[in-house]
């Protein structure tokens, strides 16, 4: 099955490929750019970004001499920020440590962040020719049908049989068409739900068409728990500017710019949540209004955000706040939710209320 499944696989990823500009190259900012943009994200989506990403920074010493605050606020809206954290932290490290030589093989460009297998593997075979399968969830998918695999795909033996099987198919030499077409097989035909077996080359000998258990692989292994957090912002205004602060720590849009936040275990009443209001700003009597209430979902959690106008006002705000007109809000990267709210407040002109 050797030369029959990757000149099957190549020949329909030729005759069946979408035109996207990283394609083609053997740059290896802009492959690795298109690769991190890509986690995660639909290419639809990505695709407006990458464009942007490389308008606004053409060379990696342009990405690399950016401030962090800048990179944020480009990446707004595309979420999973450590991507953006981890992307300006290896574009630094490239420009200034590697003159702005990326390595040229799979094991030392995991050793950057934010690049791992599935990453270091689409650099290495597109832009060095390495013979190195790329394994992620489309190609989990596609292959755990052909071959028939019902072990969970998230135990390490699943994909050492994934990886055993591909790095027998792939072509020695030229192999980038191959693992583009493993992925574009996943995106375009074998999706998730639905596959279009009919248009695919391998339905002859695929397991699940001919066993008519397509929904049934591949098979997922334990769900993680759901974690729900209650997030109440303030909206705060003194002399004409807004309150922002900015997230540090290891948690959910680290260095995002926010809001003032009391985050709750509960999502408390007005009463509660005016006790804490009066803790965190030392007001007597605090007058909060409720203006905005949003159900945000992250991989691994569902944020409740409420969203408060603060009436009084705060004779000596906290040290960490910063206020900001608010016509320059979007100079700052905040996370989705807020501008999603923000963007609410202002179409329905509401900001008349906070002046």
């Amino acid at each position: 099955m050797n030369n029959k499944f990757s000149t099957l696989l190549i020949n329909w990823y030729e005759e069946n490929r979408r035109n996207l500009p990283w394609r083609g190259t053997k740059d290896v900012y802009k492959v690795w750019l298109s690769e991190i943009i890509l986690q995660q994200t639909r290419v639809q989506q990505g695709l407006d970004y990458y464009n942007k990403f490389v308008s606004k920074y053409p060379t990696i010493f342009d990405l690399a001499s950016a401030s962090e605050d800048q990179i944020l606020s480009d990446w707004q809206g595309l979420g999973y920020y450590s991507r953006a954290r981890n992307l300006h932290n290896t574009a630094k490290k490239v420009a200034f440590e590697f003159d702005g030589v990326f390595p040229s093989n799979k094991k030392e460009l995991m050793k950057l962040k934010g690049i791992g297998d599935y990453t270091s593997s689409a650099i290495a075979s597109f832009c060095f020719d390495e013979a190195t399968p790329v394994i992620d969830g489309n190609v989990f998918r596609f292959i755990g049908r052909l071959k028939g695999i019902f072990s969970p795909i998230d135990l390490p033996e699943t994909k050492k049989e994934i990886q055993k099987f591909l790095q027998n198919q792939i072509p020695k030499k030229g192999n980038a068409p191959f693992n583009q077409g493993l992925m574009e097989m996943g995106a375009l035909v074998c999706t998730p739900k639905k596959p279009n077996c009919e248009n695919c080359p391998f339905s002859n000998s695929c397991y699940a068409f001919l066993n008519n258990c397509q929904e049934e692989l591949p098979v997922k292994g334990k769900k993680i728990k759901v974690k729900t957090r209650y997030l109440n912002y303030l909206l705060y205004k003194e002399d004409g500017k807004l309150a922002l602060q900015k997230r540090f720590g290891k948690d959910i849009w680290e260095n995002l710019f926010e809001f003032p936040l009391i985050e709750t275990e509960l999502e408390h009443e007005v009463v509660n949540l005016k006790i804490l209001i009066s803790e965190y700003t030392q007001l007597k009597n605090p007058s909060v209004d409720l203006i905005g209430n949003y159900k945000h979902k992250l991989t691994h959690q569902v944020l409740i955000v409420n969203i408060w106008k603060l009436n009084n006002v705060i004779a000596e705000t906290p040290k960490n706040w910063i206020f900001v007109n608010s016509n320059e809000l979007n100079k700052f990267a905040l996370p989705r939710v807020l501008t999603r709210f923000w963007e609410d407040f202002t179409n329905n002109g509401l900001q008349l209320q906070i002046v």
